[in-house]
C-alpha cells in the first residue's frame, strides 16, 4: 500500500521498500489484534494524509520527506498534541499525478483526513489541489515551486510553504550579479519538460531579459533521461559562456557528473537543486552557485537544534525536505491550536491572518493572504574547492539570506500585479 504511519514507522537503516511494508504489516497487526484500541484511537486522532514521491526521480527526497515529518508529529504528539488530541500522519508514495489525485480523494473522502499535506512534484501538486478544493479540504503543498501553483492555478484551499521558482532565479541572480556572471554574457539551458521546468524557464527568461543577458539554447528533457551525452554535445558546439540547469531531482546529480566527465569548459550554475541530489553528485562534480531553502549549515539556533535532533535519531544530517515537512506539520500544528478547530474554513481564514511562524530561520514566515504563498528567506550557495571540502556533506558555501535583513521578505517574490492569482 505504500503507506507509513508516523506513529510507528521503521528504523532509518531500514530499507525504503522494505519499511513500507513492514509498516503496513504492523499496522494491520495492530488492527487485529487490539481493535477496540485501535477504534479508539483512530476516533479520537486527528488524521493527516501525507503525500510525497518514495519511488521515481524525486524518490531520494520524499525519503527525507517522511522523515521530517514524522520528527515532528512526534514531537507534537510528546507535548500533549493538539488541542489535546494526538496528530496521525499517513504517508504514502504519490508516483506521479493520476495516482496522486487517486489517492488524495481516498484520504480525504475514505480514511478521514482533516486536511492533505506534502508533496514535491509540482504536477501531482496541481493534481492533489484540485481534489482539495473540490473537497473544500486544505492541502498544504510543502516541496512543489511551481509559480502556476501561486499563480493562475491558485485556489482558496491551496498554500505553499516551500519557495517558488522566481524566488529560486532571484537567489542565484544576487550572486551571478555579484559576480559579474550576467550582464552581456551567453547562456545555455536545459529544462525539465514538465509544469515545474516550463516555469522555472519563464522565471529564468524572464531574469535574463531584465538583467541584458541573452538565452542562446534551450533543451527541453524528459524526467526519465539519464544520458546528457547529446545535450553536452550540442553545448560543447553551441560555445555558451554560462550553462544553467533547469532540472529536478536526480537528474541534477546525473546532469553535474556526466558533465565533469565530459570536461565541458563552461562554468555550470543552477536554479534549482536539493541538497540530497547534490550530495549524490559527490566532491569534484558540482560547481557553480546553485539556490536553496535551507541548508544544514544555516547559523541559526533553532536550526542548529533541529540538525543535531535529526541527526541523532535518523543517523544522518537532514536534507531541505527533511526540515520543510517539519516545519510545515509545525505551523499546521500551531494554526489547528490557536483557531482551535481542524476546520479547513477557519483553518484557511487563521493562515490568511498574517500570522507569523518560527521556521528555524533568522526571521519569521508568514503567508501572503492573496496567494496563499509562506513568504520567508531564500539562500544561495556555492560549491567549495575540492581541497577545501571535507566530503560531499561539506560541498557547499551558504551565502548570505536573500532578502538581506534591511530589505521587506516580499522583495524578491511575484508582487500582486505581476502574479495572475485569483482566490
Amino acid at each position: 500500500m505504500d503507506k507509513w504511519n508516523s506513529s510507528a514507522g521503521p528504523s532509518p537503516d531500514v530499507n525504503r521498500r522494505t519499511a513500507l511494508r513492514l509498516g503496513a504489516g504492523i499496522a494491520a497487526t495492530t488492527v487485529l489484534g487490539m481493535p477496540s484500541i485501535v477504534r479508539a484511537q483512530s476516533t479520537d486522532a486527528i488524521t493527516i494524509g501525507h503525500l510525497t514521491p518514495l519511488t521515481g526521480f524525486l524518490g531520494a527526497l520524499g525519503d527525507y520527506a517522511v522523515l521530517g515529518i514524522k520528527m515532528a508529529a512526534e514531537e507534537i504528539n510528546a507535548a500533549g498534541g493538539v488541542m489535546g488530541r494526538q496528530i496521525q500522519v499517513n504517508s504514502e508514495d504519490s508516483i506521479n499525478p493520476d495516482t496522486a489525485a487517486t489517492k488524495a480523494e481516498r484520504m480525504l473522502t475514505r480514511d478521514g483526513s482533516v486536511l492533505l499535506l506534502g508533496e514535491i512534484s509540482s504536477a501531482s501538486a496541481l493534481a492533489i489541489s484540485q481534489v482539495a478544493a473540490r473537497n473544500k479540504k486544505l492541502f498544504l503543498a510543502t516541496g512543489p515551486r511551481s509559480d502556476t501553483l501561486r499563480g493562475k492555478s491558485c485556489n482558496r484551499y491551496l498554500f505553499c510553504s516551500d519557495i517558488p521558482n522566481t524566488v529560486m532565479v532571484n537567489a542565484v541572480g544576487s550572486a551571478l550579479k555579484r559576480d559579474d556572471m550576467v550582464k552581456g554574457r551567453k547562456f545555455y539551458t536545459l529544462t525539465a519538460d514538465y509544469v515545474f521546468g516550463h516555469d522555472l524557464l519563464r522565471a529564468a527568461k524572464d531574469f535574463f531579459e531584465r538583467n541584458d543577458a541573452e538565452l542562446i539554447g534551450d533543451e527541453l528533457v524528459a524526467t526519465d533521461v539519464t544520458d546528457f551525452s547529446p545535450y553536452l554535445l550540442k553545448i560543447r558546439q553551441a560555445q555558451p559562456d554560462i550553462v544553467c540547469s533547469n532540472l529536478a531531482g536526480n537528474q541534477v546529480t546525473n546532469l553535474v557528473k556526466q558533465y565533469a566527465e565530459f570536461g565541458i569548459p563552461f562554468p555550470i550554475v543552477g536554479f534549482n537543486l536539493n541538497t540530497a541530489d547534490a550530495w549524490a553528485a559527490g566532491p569534484g562534480n558540482l560547481k557553480g552557485t546553485w539556490p536553496t531553502v535551507w541548508y544544514h549549515t544555516l547559523d541559526v539556533p533553532a536550526s542548529k537544534e533541529f540538525v543535531d535532533k535529526f541527526q541523532k535519531k535518523f543517523g544522518k544530517l537532514p536534507e531541505n525536505h527533511a526540515w520543510i515537512e517539519y516545519v510545515s506539520l509545525k505551523l499546521l500544528a500551531q494554526a489547528m491550536n490557536e483557531a482551535k478547530s481542524t476546520d479547513s474554513e477557519k483553518l484557511v481564514d487563521y493562515l490568511e491572518s498574517g500570522a507569523k511562524f518560527d521556521i528555524l530561520k533568522a526571521r519569521e514566515a508568514y503567508f501572503r493572504p492573496w496567494d496563499h504563498q509562506l513568504v520567508q528567506e531564500a539562500y544561495p550557495f556555492t560549491v567549495k574547492p575540492d581541497d577545501q571540502m571535507k566530503d560531499e556533506q561539506d560541498m557547499m558555501e551558504l551565502g548570505a539570506a536573500v532578502p538581506g535583513p534591511e530589505q521587506p521578505l516580499e522583495s524578491i517574490y511575484p508582487t500582486e500585479e505581476q502574479n495572475p492569482c485569483q482566490l
